[in-house]
């Protein structure tokens, strides 16, 4: 079966990952991470992206961003591939490919599910029993959006805005989201989009994007408009 193009509407969030070709490490050391990080800023920035949450984990990276411009996600990824390939073949003089083939991504319903988003990417190192908070985690967006930590990289999506019209209480709000971890059937749901490359949402977001885009977002399900 013929793979789908990217589905990269503006103005609609969406979660990317991207892995190390069979689990391989991509983070051996700190410099790694602030490289990326760098470059991350860098191509969303060229290609008008903005960046809402992340997590860099040591062999795959999770990404919360919003393309302003078409195929922004797409060539923000293949930039920032490829410029991070040639730093980590120099630096620890190997060769070939590092990531897993195409990185994955799915389309994010705002209203209902872009918060959970947060929460899934940013407690990333506390499933994989790295640390016990996600504060302890340096290598995250956590910090920016729980504590007010100053980040040239990320930019507040209007549904984190939305949790309170000042800074400190909204601070406060987003840290208590963090009190309940994403259940077992969002967890499900969520990988079964990004593994798929389906949308996040519920079937009236779906039925729009199917409508709107002639667009199939979901499994087993074409996208035409109704009459």
């Amino acid at each position: 079966m013929a793979r789908l193009r990217r589905f990269c509407p503006v103005g609609i969030p969406q979660h990317v990952v991207q892995r190390g070709n069979n689990r391989r490490i991509c983070f051996g050391a700190e410099e790694d991470y602030i490289a990326y990080a760098h470059w991350l800023k860098e191509y969303a920035d060229k290609f008008g992206v903005s960046v809402h949450a992340w997590v860099f984990m040591t062999n795959h990276v999770h990404l919360l961003v919003t393309p302003n411009e078409t195929d922004g996600v797409s060539l923000m990824m293949q930039a920032l591939g490829r410029r991070y390939v040639q730093y980590f073949n120099r630096a620890y003089r190997t060769s070939g490919t590092l990531w897993e083939g195409r990185f994955k991504a799915s389309i994010v319903q705002s209203e209902t599910y872009l918060l959970q988003c947060y929460q899934y990417i940013e407690l990333n190192p506390v499933r994989a029993k790295m640390v016990e908070d996600p504060l302890e985690y340096q290598w995250s967006s956590y910090r920016i959006n729980a504590l007010g930590v100053h980040s040239e990289l990320c930019s507040p999506h209007r549904e984190y805005l939305a949790l309170a019209d000042q800074k400190d209480e909204r601070l406060r709000v987003y840290r208590e989201l963090f009190r309940r971890h994403v259940s077992h059937d969002l967890l499900t749901e969520i990988r079964q989009a990004l593994n798929m490359g389906m949308a996040l949402g519920n079937e009236k977001f779906k039925d729009e994007l199917e409508e709107l885009y002639l667009r199939r977002v979901r499994p087993g399900t074409r996208g035409r408009p109704k009459t």
